[in-house]
């Protein structure tokens, strides 16, 4: 399983036009064979800040998703107009800890995305 971490700073001007942008390309992430899930966050110590965290199964399915005509699109975009700063970590993730309320201790397992 690998992690994509996104963390961008929009312009002030550019916030409301990149979280649109991202609720548009939703609908096409979730067709990429191969993704599992995405989650937004937004900084507490940089309000304008924001990290999207993507879990995928190949980094073939990240391609995918890079080259998307439509998240390319948004990319050009993004780089031209609406964003200050960006910066893309792609991970691998070797395990993962799951605890489940009143089972016990957490669990060791090789990373699945949640799927067991």
């Amino acid at each position: 399983m690998y992690a994509v971490i996104f963390e961008v700073t929009p312009y002030e001007q550019g916030i409301e036009a990149y979280l649109d942008t991202a609720a548009t390309l939703r609908e096409d992430l979730e067709k990429i064979d191969g993704f599992i899930s995405v989650e937004r966050f937004q900084s507490l110590n940089a309000p304008q800040t924001y990290l999207s965290l993507s879990y995928w199964e190949s980094e073939a399915a990240i391609q995918a998703w890079r080259d998307h005509h439509g998240h390319q699109a948004a990319q050009t975009r993004g780089k031209a107009e609406l964003f200050h700063g960006y910066c893309i970590r792609v991970c691998q993730v070797i395990r993962e800890y799951v605890l489940v309320a009143n089972s016990g201790a957490p669990l060791s397992a090789p990373a699945t995305g949640g799927r067991r």
